[in-house]
């Protein structure tokens, strides 16, 4: 997800969901209000609280908590579960054909009751309005809706997708109310009816409030008042000192690499402390394989060559992240380290020389680096001029950095203008998949006019058609292998996830693991 625009911040092989049944939550308003409200501060934005249309961390943040899907991840989980689902499964072995029972007495926060014209009308809403940031490049997949009765739901796909059952657990698989929502146009007034463990109170510039939705009826299990989620536009200064004067309890995605090493090392009394969990966000450099320059195999070679990872993680990062060495991230199924197999870990001078010296090329090369200053991290300006100064410290480049606004940004990769650029990503869901047939399917994300048809017309089709998600795990291997042999992207670093919140906060490891749900039913507090 781009940072989701269809990348990333945030921070996996999912398999099908089976008959498997979750605890399924009675109606929890009066439980749940003995709890705490939290105040949650976050400097991302919500772009939009209309599912069809939100394609970005925060609002799916907020998708996540107030709408429903059929599936849902478990926390610490990659495997989807039924959600407003009693079951689901495919039941065709072209993994074409998948069906979804609903539980009995689903209802929306508003009282109306949810059944399966609710679910089809989801979708077929989002798919007719096509949104431009929204999730309907997910379901290319997905051909048509029946609902064969009430509770029924049947999923005609054109196309063998065994991640479908992945794609529905996300957030681009909310349940929004027919009665409340247009079915060609998006909702505007900033307002949501889901049938979710939340429902949004208010929306605006400053905070959305959130309550316990006393209609909810799934796996959830709600453990304070309510939820106040504080916006702080991009003001990670404000939203630190917010925390540290207790105006909020937890800081969630926006805080700098350098803060939150402050506070991790401070022994100052101040009752706050950082929390670490797992992420799947991943950043690369991207190559545009039609560039003078870094379309040649040797250039990206030598630059691979001389990647120091570690420096950039240590010096940039403050050790926030990790090294990465493929495409497919750690802790997901299929991973492996091609990159590290193929370039190794420390950089070579030697090796690069010989990658130039193999395309003909024997003079210095310059090059520049794109960058764009804070969609893919506040970090990210200063991570390029740090690769620029190793690439010149070999004496084998002469590079520079250059930024531009996003905007402008993603016009010039359009376009065809950058020959080396920075692209981050966040998964849409946790399956090997999604870090790859975005990039090197049909409509590449990437732009940089890379094709392999080894990748296009054989792993990723049948990769896609396995339901046994654990057996793609040889022909996703190869399939790194591939990438790290062409370079078409240099995998750099996978970030660590991390919150920040007072000590009487509880909960905050079930909202930080590689499925990018932050759950705000997790988080508990205890201020006596």
């Amino acid at each position: 997800m781009n940072l989701r625009n269809h990348w990333p911040v945030l921070p996996l092989a999912a398999g099908l969901a089976t008959g498997l049944l979750t605890g399924c939550g009675t109606e929890n308003g009066d439980s749940a209000a003995e709890g705490n409200p939290v105040v949650v501060g976050m400097s991302d934005d919500v772009l939009a609280t209309d599912p069809a249309s939100g394609y970005d961390p925060g609002s799916w943040l907020l998708f996540n908590n107030v709408f429903q899907s059929l599936l849902s991840f478990p926390k610490g989980g990659t495997q989807p579960e039924p959600e407003a689902a009693e079951a689901c499964g495919f039941t065709d072995t072209q993994a074409q054909v998948y069906r979804c029972t609903l539980k009995d007495g689903l209802k929306f926060s508003n009282g109306d009751p949810l059944t399966s014209k609710d679910v089809k009308f989801s979708f077929d809403r989002m798919l007719k309005i096509n949104d431009a940031a929204g999730p309907a490049v997910m379901f290319t997949t997905l051909d048509k809706v029946e609902t064969p009765d009430a509770k029924t739901v049947v999923f005609h796909l054109n196309t063998s997708d065994a991640t479908f059952p992945s794609k529905i657990a996300s957030g681009a698989g909310s349940i929004v109310d027919h009665r409340q929502y247009d079915a060609d146009a998006l909702r505007k007034d900033g307002k949501a009816v889901g049938s979710g463990p939340y429902q949004l109170d208010s929306f605006g510039e400053d905070e959305a409030v959130f309550s316990v939705n006393k209609h909810y009826q799934g796996s959830a299990e709600v453990r304070n008042a309510g939820v106040t989620l504080k916006f702080f536009q991009g003001d990670q200064g404000k939203l630190k000192q917010s925390l540290m004067d207790g105006e909020v309890d937890v800081a969630y995605r926006g805080l700098t690499a350098t803060d939150i090493a402050d506070i991790e090392k401070a022994d100052d009394g101040s009752g706050v402390e950082v929390v670490e969990g797992s992420s799947a966000e991943v950043q690369h450099l991207v190559f545009n394989m039609d560039d003078p320059v870094a379309g040649k195999p040797g250039v990206r070679k030598a630059i691979a060559h001389l990647l120091d990872r570690d420096a950039l993680i240590r010096d940039v990062y403050q050790d926030t992240a990790t090294p990465l060495y493929s495409i497919i991230p750690a802790g997901i199924a299929g991973h492996n380290t091609a990159f590290f197999d193929t370039y190794g870990a420390r950089p070579s001078k030697e090796k690069a020389a010989a990658a130039l010296r193999a395309d003909g090329i024997t003079g210095k090369v310059k090059l520049t680096l794109w960058s764009t200053p804070s969609r893919y991290g506040p970090a990210t300006d200063q991570e390029l001029q740090a690769i620029a100064g190793q690439l010149n410290a070999s004496g084998l480049f002469d590079a520079e950095m250059k930024s531009v606004p996003f905007e402008q940004y993603e016009k010039d990769i359009a376009a065809g203008k950058y020959g080396v650029y920075v692209k981050g990503w966040v998964p849409d869901y946790p399956d090997p998949d999604n870090f790859t047939a975005p990039f090197f399917g049909k409509d590449n994300v990437l732009g940089n006019k890379y094709t392999n048809d080894t990748i296009t017309r054989t792993l990723l089709p049948h990769t896609a058609a396995e339901s046994d998600r654990s057996a793609t795990e040889k022909e996703f291997g190869r399939l790194q292998d591939i990438v790290a042999e062409d370079v078409p992207v240099l995998p750099v670093w996978q970030a660590k996830q991390y919150a920040v919140a007072h000590d009487h906060v509880y909960g905050l490891e079930y909202c930080l693991d590689a499925s990018t749900v932050f759950r705000f039913w997790e988080l508990e507090l205890d201020k006596d």
